[in-house]
C-alpha cells in the first residue's frame, strides 16, 4: 500500500507479479517439512523472483469528482528480457441475486462506443448507472460473478448453456489460460466483466493503461486531461500529509509514515455478516449442516453487520477485531477523526453489542475477552482531534461513554469471580504469554487472577473517570458517575497491590489466604496467582509483559480550582482521610507532583523504579526495538511451574511461536508487539507529567545521569521507529536477512507493517500486512517530529 488519502481522491498499490509459475505446491509441501524450530519459507525463498523475472504493476486511482474515478495501471518488465502479461482490469457486481430466490438482478453490457475506448455500461436496481472506459481495448470478456457448482461441488450451474459450457465466475481464465473462448458470453453481458491487455513490454520499459469509471457514459473525451488530473491528485496528497506532519522530518521517517497511513486507508472494508441468516443458510441455497446452528457465535444471534469496518488486515483475510480497531483509530484520527469516531461508535451499536453489554472480540469468537481499550481509544480520539483541529466533540464522547457503562457492567459481572476487584479476564489478546492456555480450562482446575486482567479494568476505571470529568464540565451529572469510577479505581488498586499476607511468595497452604495482592515485593514486579478449589495458592513469577499492564492505569490532573467539581472533590477529601487503609500501595492522593498535579495509579514511584529496573534492562525486557513481551532473563532461567505431576514452562521465545498453543500461529512469548509499547510509552509520559526530570531511571544510552521519563518513553518510541528505518548499512531491520528486500532499488523503500517483531533483531513477523496496529507507528512518528525535532 503505497499512498491514499482518507477521500480516497487519490490512491495507490503495488503488486509484484512473477513471470515464472506460481509455486503453490513448493510453498506447501516445504512449509508441511519444516517444524517449529524452522524459519517459514516464504515466497522470496523459492528463487521466482531470481533474475528479476516479474513484473510490478502499479495501480492508481484519481478522483475527477465523487463518482467520476480515473484509473491508472503502469505495469514494469523488472526483467532481463521482453515478457508479457496478460492485464484483466475486472468490473463487477457483488452476487446478492444468489441469496434469494426473484432478486433483481444487475448486468453489466458493452455499448457502442467512439473513439479508442471500449465502454461497458453497469446498471443496478439499486446503484444506478455507471460506465468504465477502456482506453485502447477491443476485447472485453464477459461472465457472470457466480459459483462454478459444478467445478466445486458436482451439482449443477444456474447460468444458461452455451457450448456445453456454463458462464461462471472463473469463466475469464479458462478463456484466456486454456483458450476455452466458449466459457465466456458471446453476448457480451453478464455480471463480470474484463478489458483484455495483452501487453508484451520490453526488458526495463513500462506499459500504462488507463480506465475511467464514471456516472455520466456521454463523455466525449473520457481520456482528455487525464496525467495532468493524476498529477494534481499527487501534489494535493503531498500537501495534505505535509499539513498533518509539518515538522522538518528525514525523508525516509516520512515515507514510513506515509505508508503506513496508506495501509490504514486501504484496509477500509465493507463487512457484512447477519449471524441469524448466516445460521439458517441462504434461501436459494441448500441447507447448512445442522452444526452451524450449535458452532461459532450462535449466542450472537442479534449480530448483522452492513457497514464499512478498519480491518487488521485486508491483504490476507478481511475480519475485524474490537481491540485492534481501538488502536488504529489513533492513528486515522490525526488524518479522519470523523471514521476514526465513527468506527468506535460503530462496535456500540445495538447491531455490534451484546445485549449484555459485551463488545463482540473478532469474527470467529464474539464472545472472547479482548483488553476492554475502547475508552482510552475514544478519549484519545477526542483529545487528538481538539488538538489538530481546535474541535471538542462532545457528542461522540458522551454517546461513547452512554453506551461504555453498560460494557463496564458486564466485565465487572462476568469477569470478577469472587468480588473481590480481582479480574480473570482469560487470555486478554496475549497469546501464548503464559506457561499454559489462560482461555481453556485451568491446570488442577484451578483459576487465574490475572495482574494484566485486573489492570485493564483500573486501566478502565481511569479512562471513564477522564471522559466523565470532560463531560462534567458542561453537565455536572457526570460528576457523580466519574465519583464511582474514582472508588471503583481506588478498590481495585488496593486489591492487587495489598489482598491479604499468608502466602509465601506463592506456596499458600491449604486453609491460608488465596493470594497476597499480585505484587510481589521480593521480585518488585506483578504476577498472576493460579488459585486451585483446595485454597492453595501459586505465584506464577514469569516476567513478561502481563506484569507491565499495571502502568497502564495510571491518570495525573491538574489542581482543581475552587467550587470546580465539587462532589468529586469531597469524594476524594474523604477517601484521603477515612480509609487511609485503600491508599496503602497506590499513588497518595493528597501529594502534588509537577506543577501541583495530582496522580492516580496502581504503581506508585517506588513500585514504578523497581518495574522499571526489569523494563528497561537490555538483558531483561528492552530490546534495541522496544519492549519484548517476555524478558530475556528466561532464556537463562525458563519458567518452570509444577504441581500434582503436571509441568508447565515458559522461556523466551524472540520469533515465531514454538508452541501449539492458539494454534501456534502468533507469539507472545518475546517478540515485540506495537500495542502494549505504545500505551507503555503513553503511560511513562503521563508519569514525567507528575513526577517531572527529577525521576531519571536507568539507562544504557545515558549511563551516568540516567534518563528522565519523557525521555525513557521517546527512547523506546524511537526503538520501534526504527524497526523500519535504513540504519548506517542502509538496511532495515523489519526484513531481517532478505536480501531483496534490503538491497534491491525496487524493493528496498517498500514497508511492509507486521504483525509482530523479532525481540532481538526487529525483524518483521506474523501476519505481513498487519498495518492495523503496527500502523500506530504513524503517531510515534508525528510525535517523534513535534518533540524532538
Amino acid at each position: 500500500y503505497l499512498d491514499n488519502v482518507p477521500s480516497h481522491a487519490y490512491m495507490k498499490y503495488l503488486y509484484k507479479y512473477p513471470q515464472r509459475a506460481y509455486p503453490y505446491s513448493e510453498l506447501v509441501e516445504e512449509n508441511r517439512r519444516r517444524g517449529r524450530h524452522d524459519f517459514e519459507y516464504e515466497l522470496l525463498d523459492t528463487g521466482i523472483f531470481d533474475d528479476d523475472r516479474y513484473f510490478d504493476v502499479f495501480v492508481e486511482y484519481a478522483k475527477v469528482a465523487a463518482d467520476d474515478i480515473l484509473i491508472q495501471i503502469s505495469v514494469a518488465n523488472r526483467g532481463p528480457e521482453m515478457a508479457t502479461c496478460h492485464l484483466l482490469p475486472t468490473l463487477w457486481f457483488r452476487n446478492t441475486w444468489s441469496w434469494f430466490p426473484g432478486s433483481d438482478k444487475p448486468e453489466l453490457a458493452l455499448v457502442p462506443a467512439s473513439g479508442d475506448h471500449s465502454l461497458v455500461q453497469a446498471e443496478h436496481p439499486e446503484l444506478g448507472r455507471r460506465w468504465l472506459y477502456c482506453q485502447g481495448s477491443d476485447r472485453v470478456l464477459f461472465t457472470e460473478n457466480e459459483t462454478n457448482n459444478q467445478r466445486l461441488f458436482g451439482s449443477s450451474n444456474a447460468s444458461p448453456y452455451v457450448n456445453a459450457s456454463r458462464y461462471v465466475k472463473d469463466g475469464i481464465n479458462e478463456a484466456i489460460v486454456h483458450g476455452r473462448s466458449e466459457a465466456v458470453n458471446p453476448a457480451q453481458t453478464g455480471t463480470k466483466a474484463a478489458a483484455h491487455y495483452p501487453l508484451t513490454i520490453a526488458a526495463g520499459e513500462t506499459a500504462v493503461v488507463r480506465l475511467r469509471l464514471s456516472d455520466d457514459g456521454k463523455l466525449a473525451q473520457p481520456f482528455g486531461g487525464f496525467a495532468g488530473l493524476v498529477a494534481q491528485r499527487q501534489e494535493e496528497a503531498d500537501a495534505f500529509y505535509q499539513h498533518v506532519t509539518p515538522f522538518p522530518l528525514p525523508d525516509d521517517m516520512r515515507n514510513v509514515q506515509r505508508q503506513a497511513f496508506a495501509g490504514l486507508l486501504w484496509s477500509k472494508q465493507f463487512y457484512h455478516y447477519w449471524v441469524e441468516e448466516w445460521q439458517k443458510g441462504d434461501p436459494a441455497g441448500p441447507a447448512p449442516p445442522p452444526e452451524r446452528a450449535r458452532g461459532r457465535n450462535r449466542d450472537w444471534w442479534h449480530f448483522n453487520a452492513a457497514d464499512i469496518l478498519s480491518m487488521p488486515d485486508k491483504w490476507e483475510f478481511p475480519w475485524f477485531a474490537a481491540w485492534d480497531l481501538a488502536f488504529h483509530t489513533v492513528p486515522l484520527a490525526l488524518i479522519d477523526p470523523d471514521f476514526a469516531k465513527e468506527q468506535l461508535t460503530l462496535l456500540l451499536r445495538v447491531w455490534f453489542m451484546h445485549p449484555n453489554g459485551q463488545i463482540p472480540a473478532y469474527e470467529w469468537a464474539f464472545g472472547d475477552v479482548n483488553p476492554p481499550v475502547h475508552a482510552w481509544a475514544a478519549m484519545r480520539v477526542y483529545q487528538i482531534e481538539g488538538k489538530m483541529t481546535g474541535r471538542k466533540d462532545r457528542q461522540f464522547l458522551e454517546h461513547v461513554f452512554q453506551k461504555l457503562l453498560l460494557n463496564f457492567t458486564w466485565w465487572v459481572n462476568r469477569k470478577d469471580a469472587e468480588g473481590n476487584n480481582i479480574f480473570e479476564g482469560g487470555f486478554l489478546g496475549l497469546d501464548n504469554i503464559g506457561a499454559f492456555d489462560r482461555s481453556a480450562s485451568l491446570p488442577l482446575g484451578g483459576r487465574l487472577e490475572q495482574a494484566d486482567g485486573t489492570s485493564w479494568m483500573a486501566m478502565y476505571c481511569l479512562n471513564m473517570l477522564a471522559i466523565a470529568l470532560e463531560l462534567a464540565e458542561e453537565n455536572p451529572v457526570y460528576e457523580a458517575l466519574a465519583t464511582k469510577f474514582l472508588e471503583h479505581f481506588i478498590y481495585i488498586a488496593n486489591a492487587i497491590n495489598d489482598l491479604g499476607h499468608d502466602s509465601d511468595g506463592g506456596h499458600a497452604t491449604a486453609g491460608g489466604h488465596a493470594s497476597a495482592g499480585l505484587w510481589d515485593d521480593e521480585d518488585g514486579f506483578y504476577y498472576d496467582v493460579l488459585k486451585l478449589p483446595d485454597g492453595r495458592a501459586f505465584r506464577l513469577r514469569s516476567q513478561t509483559i502481563a506484569g507491565l499492564v499495571p502502568l497502564f492505569a495510571i491518570a495525573t490532573y491538574r489542581p482543581l480550582e475552587a467550587g470546580e467539581f465539587p462532589d468529586f472533590r469531597r469524594r476524594v477529601e474523604w477517601f484521603v482521610k477515612h480509609r487511609p487503609d485503600l491508599m496503602d500501595g497506590i499513588a497518595d492522593l493528597e501529594q502534588p507532583g509537577v506543577a501541583q498535579r495530582k496522580l492516580l495509579a496502581i504503581v506508585g514511584p517506588d513500585k514504578l523504579r523497581r518495574i522499571l529496573e526489569k523494563m528497561l534492562d537490555e538483558e531483561g525486557m528492552l530490546s534495541p526495538y522496544g519492549i519484548r513481551s517476555v524478558s530475556r532473563y528466561h532464556v537463562r532461567q525458563p519458567f518452570v511451574f509444577e504441581a500434582d505431576g503436571q509441568r508447565f514452562e515458559l522461556g523466551y521465545e524472540p520469533a515465531e511461536s514454538r508452541s501449539g498453543l492458539f494454534g501456534g500461529n502468533s507469539n507472545w512469548r518475546g517478540p515485540v508487539w506495537f500495542p502494549l509499547n505504545y500505551l507503555l510509552i503513553e503511560s511513562l509520559q503521563k508519569f514525567h507529567y507528575y513526577l517531572g526530570d527529577d525521576f531519571r531511571t536507568p539507562s544504557a544510552s545515558a549511563p551516568e545521569e540516567g534518563l528522565n521519563l519523557w525521555q525513557a518513553a521517546g527512547d523506546i518510541s524511537e526503538r520501534l521507529i526504527k524497526i523500519f528505518l535504513r540504519d548506517e548499512d542502509g538496511r532495515r531491520p523489519v526484513y531481517g536477512g532478505s536480501q531483496k528486500f534490503q538491497n534491491d532499488p525496487h524493493w528496498r523503500d517498500l514497508i511492509l507493517f507486521n504483525e509482530y517483531y523479532h525481540g532481538d533483531n526487529g525483524a518483521g513477523l506474523g501476519a505481513s500486512h498487519q498495518t492495523g496496529w503496527t500502523g500506530i507507528v504513524a503517531k510515534l512518528i508525528q510525535q517523534y517530529g513535534e518533540y524532538r525535532l
